[in-house]
């Protein structure tokens, strides 16, 4: 198997160019989900993949998906779905990406333009979605191809599943996934997703976790329009007043969570898992270099990990409705909507966090004795996910990893995407 693997390889290194030159194809298609301009480009960068997968050999379907939920005059960019080998005596592996992007402009501080590929003098490479998630969906494109040029037997069965709307929401993704468990992916030993991130350059990592994250929006109103402060100041309720106070309550400046009973939901730590932080390839000095400060609320990498990875966290994302401009406006809102999240992690089941959320915040709201009205609803959730590190897919990829970087990975966990 070696001489085979070593003459893998080899293709690989003689066919960069040709990669490389793959992937400035893709980035040039600006394929972004979330501005309705751009969906016949997502549409596009979709079908421009599955000619890449169908010149390869793959068996390619692209499936619709149907009409975007509220926005029923657009419809879906398809799953691009294929297989590539059907060998019985093979596992099958499922590997999961996406070819859609978020929006990119150099008003955003790119200093290259974000949809031509640049490569400059260290060899790194520079273009909207050359890491998320096109660089690593070309890749099994690129081992498919590098495999075949060297005569080398590809060692198992791949199925495909490409997806243009996951950065934003994944709409209609899960509605096919369980359509399809067991039709077109019933056959699948073990899932790959090369959408993840290292943390930091000197080692490569294996995620086997991943936070959920359930969404919650607070919506306060009371006045029937907004008001002037002059005029009604000090006469009327104010839902800002009221949705601030509610907001501040939710979690401390440490970061804990004042919810009662979601703690208990959380699943203990164990001595085997405790053992897996020791040693990953992360400093304090990272995470400040990251932050841009030294903000940060635990002074060692151990619990700074767990905090990041295999505990609750509560942030406040932003207030709907409010003046939120430079200078000095006067104005009381008529209403108002705080939005925060939860990453969930595991035994957090959605159904009880969403309960305990609803009822503190409903007492919280009831202690300000206030004349406003409040409602707390949930925008969307998503599940963690764990796995064991121990599984065989994590042993052939921690094996496969070491052979090219030349060091063990890192078994990470994830704080939660979206």
């Amino acid at each position: 198997m070696a001489p085979q693997l070593d003459g893998f390889f080899k293709q690989v290194d003689t066919l960069s160019d040709h990669f490389i030159d793959r992937l400035r194809k893709a980035v040039a298609i600006p394929s972004i989900s979330a501005e309705e301009a751009r969906r016949p480009d997502v549409v596009r960068m979709g079908e421009w993949l599955a000619d890449e997968l169908t010149a390869l050999g793959a068996e390619v379907e692209k499936r619709p998906l149907g009409k975007q939920p509220g926005k029923e005059h657009l419809d879906l960019p398809p799953v691009v779905i294929a297989r590539y080998g059907n060998d019985k005596n093979k596992r099958t592996i499922l590997v999961y990406g996406h070819y859609d992007v978020q929006p990119a402009g150099m008003e955003d501080g790119w200093a290259t333009e974000p949809f031509e590929l640049t490569i400059d003098s260290k060899d790194r490479m520079y273009g909207r979605g050359s890491t998320d998630d096109k660089g690593p969906v070309l890749g099994w494109l690129n081992a498919i191809e590098a495999h075949q040029k060297a005569g080398v037997d590809f060692p198992v069965n791949l199925l495909c599943c490409f997806e243009g709307m996951e950065e934003y929401g994944s709409e209609g993704l899960d509605d096919f996934i369980k359509a399809e468990a067991k039709n077109y992916f019933k056959d699948a030993d073990a899932v790959c997703i090369s959408d993840n991130y290292w943390l930091g350059t000197e080692k490569p990592c294996l995620t086997y976790g991943l936070r959920g994250c359930s969404y919650y929006s607070v919506e306060v109103s009371g006045p029937g329009q907004d008001l002037h402060s002059g005029v009604f100041g000090g006469t009327a309720q104010e839902p800002m007043t009221d949705l601030v106070r509610i907001l501040a309550s939710l979690v401390d400046t440490n970061g804990k969570i004042q919810i009662p009973g979601l703690a208990e939901l959380v699943a203990p730590l164990t001595e085997d898992e405790k053992s897996l932080y020791g040693d990953i390839a992360f400093s304090m000095d990272m995470l400040h270099e990251s932050l841009g400060s030294t903000t940060s609320i635990h002074p060692d990498k151990e619990r700074t990990l767990m905090g990041r990875w295999r505990y609750p966290s509560l942030s406040v994302h932003g207030v709907e409705g409010a003046f939120s401009q430079p200078g000095a406006k006067t104005v009381i809102p008529a209403k108002v909507i705080g939005k925060f999240s939860i990453r969930t992690v595991p035994n957090m089941e959605p159904e009880d966090v969403d309960r305990l959320v609803f009822k503190y915040v409903e007492e919280q709201f009831n202690k300000l004795g206030s004349k406003n009205k409040m409602n707390c609803t949930l925008q969307h959730a998503g599940k963690w996910w764990v796995a064991s590190p121990k599984h065989w897919n994590f042993s052939a990829a921690s094996k496969a990893a070491e052979r090219v970087w030349g060091v063990k990975p890192d078994l990470t966990r994830e704080g939660g995407r979206q």
